[in-house]
């Protein structure tokens, strides 16, 4: 039986299709941004392959940096599911995409243009149903823009019409392409794509290719599952525990209104703790995977401090 296509949003599929394939990434950059066709003659792609081509490696964060001619910098990330905090997360690499450029010396006139792109496999945006939203700084009243020195698009697959025929949203339809006949269709629509294509057909024939791949999967879903566990835990144990303590103060205060008040405070304490906890325990299963710590700070929502403060703590009992 012949096997369906490996899917694009794969991490080791993603990379292998727009990491090595500058003709690809360009028309896919190109129908995101507005920069000058010039800037994308000299794109340096930074990281062209994951960070470790093989099975042990159990988890990353999917993402490809390159540099333009003038040497702005563009990060390219797609996200399978919702993770807690991810416009805060977002919002921080970006602007950490800025910091890492700066060298001691240098004037602030060197700074680079940074530009984030990131993809989603859900609705993220409900404010509007468009599909491409580009975040710059400017001022609400005046309408005025900040010079440029940052920008975040946010690509939501989920609003694609099946009407809108630009480039745009034949890549984004290639992101949830899942069939043959999904993906020869589309390979119709532009050489880029076409390309793109040859590259899923390639490494879903190829077998050792398939193996990284699916088993990169496998790791994607077991960390979300470890999340998802940690968070109904702890928001059971939370809920019992504020619970009790609602009672509790009820029955000193002897009245109803005491006991709704403390059962509510009391909910809500136990529920924060219980969260907490839960993402505790997601942060040790992660660090028992071996996970590096910023990859626990952004799955968690927790501080580096007390990722690495967890990590001694590991450590010790070992």
């Amino acid at each position: 039986m012949e096997k369906k296509p490996l899917s694009p949003k794969n991490d080791y599929v993603f990379k292998k299709i727009f990491g090595e394939n500058l003709t690809v990434l360009t028309d896919f950059l190109k129908a995101v941004l507005d920069l000058p066709d010039d800037e994308y003659k000299g794109l340096e792609v930074l990281d062209p392959t994951l960070r470790a081509d093989n099975i042990g490696d159990k988890y990353c964060i999917l993402d490809i940096r390159l540099h333009t001619k003038s040497k702005d910098v563009i990060d390219i990330e797609i996200q399978i599911k919702y993770q807690e905090f991810i416009w805060k997360r977002i919002q921080f690499y970006t602007s950490k995409m800025i910091v890492e450029q700066a060298k001691s010396g240098d004037s602030y006139e060197t700074l680079p243009h940074v530009i984030s792109i990131l993809i989603t496999d859900f609705v993220l945006i409900r404010e509007n149903v468009f599909f491409h939203n580009r975040f710059r700084l400017y001022d609400e009243k005046t309408q005025t823009r900040f010079p440029d020195s940052m920008e975040i698009n946010v690509l939501e697959i989920p609003k694609v019409r099946e009407d809108d025929g630009s480039q745009l949203s034949n890549w984004l339809r290639f992101f949830a392409a899942k069939t043959e006949e999904d993906f020869m269709a589309l390979s119709q629509t532009s050489p880029a794509i076409a390309e793109a294509w040859g590259v899923i057909k390639h490494l879903s024939a190829d077998e050792s290719a398939r193996m990284i791949a699916e088993s990169r999967e496998k790791a994607r879903m077991d960390m979300e599952a470890y999340r998802e566990t940690g968070r109904r835990e702890g928001l059971r144990e939370g809920r019992l525990e504020g619970e009790q303590k609602g009672r509790l103060e009820g029955e000193r205060k002897g009245r109803l209104e005491g006991e709704q008040k403390g059962l509510r405070e009391g909910l809500l304490e136990g529920e924060r703790k219980g969260l907490r906890e839960g993402k505790l325990e997601v942060a040790r299963n992660a660090l028992h995977e071996k996970l590096p710590l910023e990859t626990v700070v952004a799955l968690t929502g927790l501080s580096l401090e007390e990722v690495e403060q967890l990590a001694s703590s590991l450590r010790d009992q070992h």
